[in-house]
């Protein structure tokens, strides 16, 4: 009997396999069916005869001495680390990730704000002489960075939560990847610049609008005191399974964009192949080195020394292969257990020096490369409120649509889909990268920075909306109120009026800032 019993549930599992494979098979065809008839159209329309934006860092030519350009150097790493650090404070302040006041702080560096108040002030603290060194830093910055998400990665996370969060992620994907190379229809024969071939700039435009900063999105939890839950471990999970397929979607989006026709499929064969053999042969190999370490106090630099060297070689030979150095090093560092001392010890040692230097580095160069002052008139400012509302609802819409059909509650759907909305850090990377292979020109890039810059911001306030109840609930057990105290205030003036007991006089207003106020 029992032998029975087991069958069925064997034959079970594996009738429930096949349809989840048969589902998944069929949305991917639809998927790429639909791309193809976008792509087809998008191929049609006439390639922009305007020429390309510059592309070079705003100021003046690049001259002085040697003496002089390390004076410099100095001179911006000091402003950069400081005025990062100030940038935090404040946005930590807001209850916002302190990696956004980061973010806003470099732009705040660059011709958008600096440049275009004291722009005197702007050619000597940040002269185009500092740019070469300033780009190797955040180079070096991104690989690193990609190395510790990689030792961060869980795959047992993502095994424990089941399909049903890995299908999620997928859709939160797919989506908003068909809106944004649909929306490329209409941004192309507007805003592309010369000679960018359709899809290429259809492929960048689809992959901005689908990744989600996982570490952004980890410290809002983390700050609701959400991270512990069933709903944040799934949204973590979810978020995890979405920066894996992400990458390596936009991985293979950089082979077809660099390689072009035959080349492309080359790329991916050489992609794939080396994944496989990180698998079979370098993976073993660094668990076993981890579980070596397991019994020792401290790492030596020896064993420091030979993962830097195979982080190295790793990034080396992905931007051999053409699909960019960062892919190597989130390679290695995914096939080291994200649960061993060693992963947990190169995190300690890296993680101070990638996000009080290099990290601030990447964003004040992407503040170089952002003009704001690009986006100027009142078809532009369409097209880019027309580019935030694509990339909300194609987030929100995938995350909410699926997290719906694997059973999930409304609200905790639309808590999903709010959070799946992070972009952050991981979106710079994508437009940096689209800026550097020139398929973005810096109008559309403007652009993309401040539908990231949007939508990440957005996400607490509409979190504190939607989760309102509990918000409170945690208010009184823990007396603290997680919510900067502007957002009190809003949330006091949103409750008032849901109870009926707001009246419409000003000095009732008043009273809930008041009121708000005094509970910081």
């Amino acid at each position: 009997m029992s032998t029975d019993k087991n069958d069925g549930e064997n034959g079970s599992v594996l009738a429930r396999t096949a349809r989840e494979a048969v589902i998944y098979a069929v949305l991917l065809s639809a998927a790429v069916g639909i791309y193809l008839i976008i792509h087809y159209y998008g191929e049609r329309i006439p390639m922009p005869t305007r020429p390309a934006a510059q592309l070079g860092l705003v100021g003046g030519p690049a001259t002085g001495h040697d003496a002089d350009v390390m004076l410099h150097v100095l001179i911006a790493l000091s402003l950069i680390v400081a005025v990062a650090r100030v940038g935090g404070i404040v946005f930590h302040f807001l209850r916002q990730p302190a990696v956004i006041g980061e973010i806003v702080a470099g732009i705040m560096l660059g011709p958008s704000l600096l440049g275009y108040v004291w722009p005197s002030a702007f050619n000597y603290l940040l002269p185009p002489m500092v740019a070469p060194f300033l780009d190797v830093l955040a180079q070096l910055g991104i690989i690193l960075y990609m190395f510790l998400v990689g030792l961060e990665l869980d795959p047992r996370a993502v095994a424990k939560n089941g399909q049903a969060a890995v299908a999620i992620s997928h859709a939160s994907i797919v989506v908003p990847f068909l809106l944004g190379t649909a929306l490329a229809l209409v941004l192309y024969p507007e805003i592309a610049a010369q000679g960018i071939p359709f899809t290429g700039f259809s492929l960048f435009m689809g992959i901005s609008m689908s990744v989600t900063a996982f570490p952004v999105l980890s410290r809002i939890l983390t700050d609701l005191g959400y991270n512990k839950t069933p709903l944040g471990t799934t949204v973590l999970t979810c978020a995890a399974v979405d920066d894996v397929t992400a990458w390596c979607l936009l991985a293979v989006v950089v082979g077809v964009v660099e390689a072009r026709g035959t080349g492309s499929i080359i790329t991916i064969v050489m992609a794939i192949t080396y994944i496989i053999l990180m698998i079979v042969l370098v993976r073993p190999t660094m668990v076993r080195l981890s579980l070596h370490q397991e019994g020792r106090e401290r790492l030596t630099q020896g064993i420091i020394a030979i993962v830097f060297i195979l982080l190295l070689i790793s990034a080396l030979t992905t931007e051999l292969i053409g699909i960019h150095a960062m892919f190597g090093a989130f390679a290695i560092g995914a096939i080291i257990p994200s649960d061993s001392k060693m992963a947990h010890e190169m995190t300690d040692r890296l993680e101070d020096v990638l996000v009080v230097l290099l990290l601030p580095t990447f964003f004040a160069l992407t503040g170089l490369r952002t003009r704001i002052g690009l986006v100027s008139g009142q078809e532009a400012w369409i097209m880019c409120g027309l580019t935030i509302l694509v990339a909300s609802v194609g987030k929100f819409g995938g995350s909410f649509i699926a997290a719906r059909l694997t059973g999930m509650k409304s609200r905790d759907a639309s808590t999903l889909g709010v959070l799946m909305n992070t972009r952050g850090l991981a979106e710079l990377i994508v437009l940096n990268i689209g800026l550097q292979l020139r398929v973005l020109n810096p109008k559309v890039f403007a652009m993309l920075v401040v539908m990231s810059l949007v939508t990440t911001l957005a996400t607490s306030p509409i979190l504190y909306l939607i989760r309102r109840d509990e918000l409170n609930a945690m208010r009184t057990e823990q007396g603290a109120f997680p919510v900067a105290w502007f957002q009190r205030a809003i949330f006091k003036h949103v409750e008032l009026r849901r109870r009926g007991a707001l009246s419409k006089s000003a000095d009732s207003s008043t009273g809930a800032i008041e009121a708000a106020t005094q509970d910081r």
